[in-house]
């Protein structure tokens, strides 16, 4: 058996380097880098596992964030997000029980706006944010010719347009190395932004 698997990483090249998600990924970007109180993500499954890397990222960056775990925030944990905030949410399908309630209910405590990304056309999200990134048409990689639902080519995709969009806000702000090695000052990079390395 071959395990070399060039035909999942020619998939997840091809997709990646297609990723176009239009004027709303600027219109994002401007809304992130006006916000005033944090940006909270949240996401469910592995979609939440890109958001709490991508909150992660920005915080490095100097950009206040946190994550939201979607079914805690129906508990208490909603009380995090301020009308000053944007909630930042990803879903490819957008049809999310816990994504879609997690919409509604902050807009019942006036949150700043909200912004989502996902891949499916139909998706109900599309209809409740107020800026949409849109991930285009997703191919998961294939364990069997019928068997293509684990998330693993729009995962990519999620944590290339959040690592793009932290990027570019940090661009746009102007952060330096210095500015990193004080929200970073751990481990090998806080020392390499420290220049001690």
């Amino acid at each position: 058996m071959n395990f070399a698997g060039k035909d999942i990483f020619e998939l997840f090249g091809k997709t990646i380097s297609n990723i176009n998600p239009g004027v709303s990924f600027n219109e994002a970007i401007a809304e992130l880098l006006n916000c005033k109180g944090k940006i909270i993500t949240s996401g469910m499954g592995k979609a939440g596992n890109a958001m709490l890397k991508f909150s992660s990222i920005l915080c490095s960056l100097g950009f206040p964030s946190a994550y939201l775990h979607p079914g805690e925030s129906a508990h208490g944990d909603l009380g995090l997000i301020g009308k000053d905030d944007i909630l930042f949410l990803a879903s490819t399908s957008g049809q999310t029980r816990e994504i879609l309630e997690i919409i509604d209910l902050s807009r019942n405590i006036n949150v700043g706006s909200i912004i989502g990304i996902t891949s499916h056309k139909d998706s109900p999200l599309r209809e409740k944010v107020d800026i949409v990134i849109d991930m285009g048409p997703i191919q998961e990689a294939k364990v069997s010719d019928d068997f293509d639902l684990p998330p693993t080519t729009s995962i990519l995709v999620m944590l290339a347009i959040t690592d793009a969009i932290a990027i570019l806000m940090a661009r746009a702000k102007g952060v330096t190395k210095e500015d990193y090695s004080k929200y970073h000052h751990g481990g090998y990079l806080g020392k390499q932004a420290r220049r001690e390395i």
